[in-house]
């Protein structure tokens, strides 16, 4: 068994099969999940189960965590019984969140008088990533804290990226929901189009995929939504709650991004129609009302 004390923090859609790969690979995890159930699987599995994140923190030497929101991830890292309250030097936190880069900074700065490195480490590539130990990881901190948990990183990931100082992470996950948007509305248009124009929106895909327009979702995202498929994967209130950040942080720096400003108007309306719990693809659902046409499914 690796010795390393590992923690983990959030155990939903992506965090719950990161650390089950993680246990495959021989590290000793202790757990904490505001929703005890879904600690039971790695529970069964070996892992230990602590009360709250100081507890977590007091037993680990790298923390990981995996939860929604920016607000969720002060609250578990600088909150009453949060992870500061169990700090201890040498510590590294490796934060998976999707949040605000001024809120990585902050959690650096503040751990920091703790002697403790932080990471900001969002990751992409989906459940299927998580599940298959094939995310891509982009890092924003410090270069020693990033070699000091690398090989755990390994187990979880295929690309990690060191992409600069605290919230550099952040920066360049924001980049890229900026793109997975893009891609999840232009492949909802397309297949209303191709059908609309009376065209079988499958073979379209066929004749495509291979060619300028192959990306990870023409690959990934169609057959699930001509199979009527549209469970998450990766929710729409959260890809909704990503572009927000993207768009708070444009202000931040007043970059303009008006073809983004529009997709996050899209998938807020898909959230707003009570449809935020299904995948990100479901975005169709809003192209489809505008069109008054629905996808053929099989």
């Amino acid at each position: 068994m690796t010795k390393i004390r590992i923690g983990y923090i959030g155990l939903g859609t992506m965090g719950g099969p990161m650390a089950e790969n993680l246990i495959r690979a021989g590290y000793a995890l202790i757990v904490y999940n505001r929703t005890v159930s879904k600690t039971e699987k790695l529970i069964a599995s070996g892992a230990s189960l602590a009360e709250t994140p100081a507890e977590v923190a007091r037993k680990s030497e790298v923390i990981f965590i995996n939860v929604s929101d920016t607000a969720d991830v002060l609250e578990v890292v600088l909150g009453k019984n949060g992870v500061i309250e169990g700090a201890h030097p040498g510590m590294v936190l490796v934060d998976h969140s999707t949040i605000k880069a001024t809120a990585s900074r902050r959690i650096y700065d503040a751990l920091k008088e703790k002697a403790v490195a932080a990471l900001d480490a969002p990751v992409s590539g989906g459940d299927i990533g998580a599940k298959n130990g094939t995310l891509s990881i982009m890092v924003g901190g410090d270069t020693e804290a990033l070699e000091k948990v690398l090989p755990i990183l390994s187990v979880v990931g295929k690309s990690i990226t060191h992409v600069g100082g605290p919230g550099a992470g952040q920066v360049a996950k924001a980049a890229n929901q900026i793109m997975v948007a893009a891609q999840m509305v232009a492949e909802a248009e397309l297949l209303i189009f191709a059908q609309r124009a009376g065209v079988d929106p499958q073979k379209v895909i066929a004749a495509i995929r291979g060619g300028a327009a192959q990306c990870w979702t023409l690959d990934n995202k169609p057959q699930r939504l001509f199979a009527g498929n549209r469970e998450p994967g990766f929710k729409s209130r959260l890809q909704a709650k990503d572009l927000n950040i993207v768009m708070d942080t444009a202000r931040d720096y007043q970059a303009v991004l008006p073809v983004t400003a529009l997709n996050a108007q899209l998938f807020n309306a898909l959230v707003a129609s009570g449809s935020g719990d299904l995948d990100n693809s479901a975005v169709i659902q809003i192209i489809e009302q505008l069109n008054d046409e629905e996808l053929s499914t099989t």
